[in-house]
């Protein structure tokens, strides 16, 4: 992978993915490197995906402070590789816990966002509430399937917050649409690719949601918000309050998928995103 300097010296590695116009992908976690996004489901038919590992993670070095984990820090890598790329705006895809860092880019750098494609995000950097009801009534969606009674009580544990590591285990089969091998082993390989350090430190002061807000508020970008429809960490109500947040927004909710799209359902993920970046209908 092709290496560059960030501004305090750190290494950080990026990886491209396909042809087509750029697109800077930033992935979850928080602080997990890239690996997990594979391409997105086939978009990297129709961009050239942009895949910058997180300092301290995957393919880039561990920074000599720790206190560079913060999301707030972290602005300056993506300014950095954008830098790197040579380009004067760029469409940017964030997921999860990645979609903080891409907010505050956008209210740092507006004027260096093309597109702002948001999957399933994460609200710390927003503030907006998600509340145990609204976890719950998205998780009796799948009140059907049989590894439901378990998961459930595992996710009453940790709203009522008594859950522990094996509760959080339990609940994996809610971020899946499916809960077959290919979500089992998306979920046993991605623990493997976290920086468990740099994810403790990583919303360490890093969010003023009041001034993200206001300045989401003025951000003249595109913003498509995409929500999976039985994801309980970004269910849809609160993804649509995200929605309200930006002057030119759409919300999608992706029928049955939870939250990582372009794996339960890859040909409506990559048709919604790629039709926004391109402008269809808009």
């Amino acid at each position: 992978m092709p290496a560059f300097s960030a501004y305090d010296g750190t290494e950080l590695a990026y990886g491209t993915v396909g042809d087509g116009p750029p697109l800077v992908c930033l992935p979850g976690g928080p602080m997990q490197d890239c690996d997990y996004l594979g391409d997105l489901g086939g978009l990297s038919a129709h961009r050239r995906l942009i895949m910058m590992d997180p300092r301290g993670t995957g393919g880039s070095a561990i920074p000599a402070d720790p206190g560079s984990y913060r999301c707030d820090r972290l602005v300056d890598d993506v300014e950095a590789l954008r830098e790197r790329l040579g380009l004067d705006r760029m469409d940017l895809l964030a997921h999860s816990a990645g979609t903080n860092l891409a907010l505050l880019f956008a209210q740092r750098h507006p004027e260096r966002v093309g597109r702002l494609a948001l999957i399933t995000p994460s609200v710390h950097a927003v503030g907006v509430e998600v509340t145990g009801e609204a976890r719950r009534a998205t998780a009796l969606l799948r009140r059907d399937e049989p590894w439901f009674p378990e998961a459930f009580t595992a996710l009453e544990a940790i709203v009522a917050g008594n859950g522990n590591a094996d509760a959080f285990r339990a609940i994996a089969p809610f971020w899946y649409g499916r809960w077959d091998g290919v979500a089992r082993a998306h979920r046993d390989a991605g623990d493997k690719h976290r920086n468990h350090e740099a994810a403790a430190r990583f919303a360490d002061g890093a969010f003023a949601p009041d001034a993200t807000r206001a300045a989401l508020a003025r951000l003249d970008s595109p913003v498509l918000v995409l929500a999976g429809e039985t994801d309980l960490n970004s269910p849809p109500p609160a993804m649509a309050e995200v929605a309200a947040l930006f002057p030119d927004a759409e919300l999608v909710v992706r029928p049955g998928a939870g939250h990582f799209p372009w794996l339960d359902d890859p040909e409506g993920f990559v048709a919604t995103t790629e039709a926004f970046l391109a402008g269809s209908g808009r």
